[in-house]
């Protein structure tokens, strides 16, 4: 059995997706339609450096994820027995496992990433090389009660998000006790309680489509759990709001029999992450 593995917010960079541009102009043509703006021109020129400003991040990495699945297919032939996506990347899975059509999925993450940008004066700490049960540990002796996991990426990296001040403080905690941590270049702090009020208005967007029980089975972030037919809007919208849950879902992955995984897109970051989690005890 195979995994298809799909990248998220964070695997965006300067020239992303350039050998693919040239092979799906259709496909090219019709994001930049619903956009309203050069989507190839953004992901290989950059030339107002908004590709980290979260509403073009996520399209962007949406459409180059949508074409690099349509490569590996047409490449391999070989189709997937599951799908899942970090964070961004489970709108791939789902539009691979046909919950939604092209247009629709890119209309989704345009939205989200306009809604999730006018969350202000958030902060997101990647902490790496301890175990979550040390991290709660420290935040409870020090009555840090402000701060949400937003991402167990692994059982030794995992990432906080919570208030600017806060996660500051925490830095601070954290390098005092020898413990790595890297301030993450975000202005919001996702996948926390913050989140809730974006949470709430993408609720009601979503209210506006239609959606089909995925054809192949997509682990959901929130549940670590292949989506049930009924949860796709539910879902999507917790999401902005909840922990994604990996390393649950990759090692729910891995109780299947004889699971190989494949990650899209050049970008390293999922392959090393599922690497680590196979390793571990």
């Amino acid at each position: 059995m195979k995994t298809i593995m799909f990248p998220g917010q964070g695997a965006q960079y300067k020239g992303m997706g350039r050998s693919l541009f040239p092979k799906y102009r259709q496909l090219v043509k019709e994001a930049s339609t619903v956009l309203g703006y050069c989507i190839e021109e953004l992901c290989i020129n950059d030339p107002e450096n908004k590709l980290d400003q979260t509403q073009f991040t996520q399209p962007a990495i949406y459409v180059v994820n949508a074409m690099a699945y349509e490569d590996h297919i047409k490449t391999t032939q070989k189709p997937a027995s599951f799908f899942v996506g970090h964070s961004l990347g489970e709108y791939n899975s789902l539009l691979a496992a046909q919950s939604f059509d092209f247009e629709t999925g890119l209309k989704l993450v345009q939205e989200q990433g306009k809604i999730m940008s006018k969350v202000r004066g958030g902060g997101m700490l990647a902490v790496m090389g301890t175990r979550i049960d040390t991290i709660k540990s420290l935040l409870e002796k020090h009555h840090i009660t402000e701060i949400d996991i937003a991402s167990y990426n692994t059982p030794t990296q995992i990432i906080l998000s919570g208030l600017k001040e806060n996660i500051q403080s925490v830095e601070r905690l954290f390098s005092a006790q020898k413990i790595q941590c890297i301030s993450l270049n975000v202005s919001a702090p996702f996948h926390s309680r913050y989140m809730r009020e974006a949470e709430a208005e993408f609720e009601q967007f979503l209210k506006k489509f239609n959606f089909t029980p995925p054809k192949i089975p997509v682990i959901a972030n929130v549940t670590a759990r292949p989506y049930k037919d009924t949860d796709v809007p539910e879902l999507l919208a917790r999401q902005i709001s909840c922990s994604i849950q990996w390393t649950d879902s990759i090692r729910y992955l891995m109780s299947q029999e004889n699971m190989t995984f494949v990650g899209m897109g050049e970008y390293p970051i999922l392959n090393r992450m599922l690497k680590e989690i196979q390793e571990a005890k």
